[in-house]
């Protein structure tokens, strides 16, 4: 049985909607104030819709008027990489998942103290778990 790194493309297709391949495994984005997790404001987790790692916590979620949902810090244990991305004329980081290397959304240097970086992520993307 294979680990999500190793899924192939038919694996991923399988295992995720179309809307959560197109935008986990294809770098797609969604639109703008249509994700579920855009004004959630329950207390928990959100992970990681293709394998499950533990993301972002909800004390670090805000509103942001972008019509993503928007963290200003990641959960902790380098579960994010960042990437240069150059697409669309503009100069963005990319962060994905850094267990299975799905495409997460971007992070922007605007965000609110401590950090002052704002996740901009796909509701698509994440699974969230509340807590008690």
């Amino acid at each position: 049985m294979s680990t999500p790194e190793q899924y192939s493309d038919a694996e991923w297709r399988a295992r995720l909607s179309p809307e959560q391949y197109r935008v986990a495994r294809l770098g797609g984005t969604e639109r703008p104030f249509s994700g579920e997790h855009y004004p959630r404001t329950e207390h928990g987790d959100y992970h990681c819709v293709c394998c499950g790692s533990l993301l972002f916590h909800s004390d670090t979620k805000f509103d942001a008027g972008c019509g993503w949902p928007s963290f200003w810090a990641e959960a902790a244990g380098n579960r994010i990489k960042r990437l240069r991305d150059t697409s669309h004329g503009m100069i963005r980081v990319e962060v994905r998942c850094a267990d299975c290397d799905a495409h997460l959304g971007h992070v922007f240097p605007d965000g609110p103290e401590p950090t002052g970086e704002r996740y901009c992520i796909n509701s698509v993307c994440l699974k969230f778990t509340p807590t008690p």
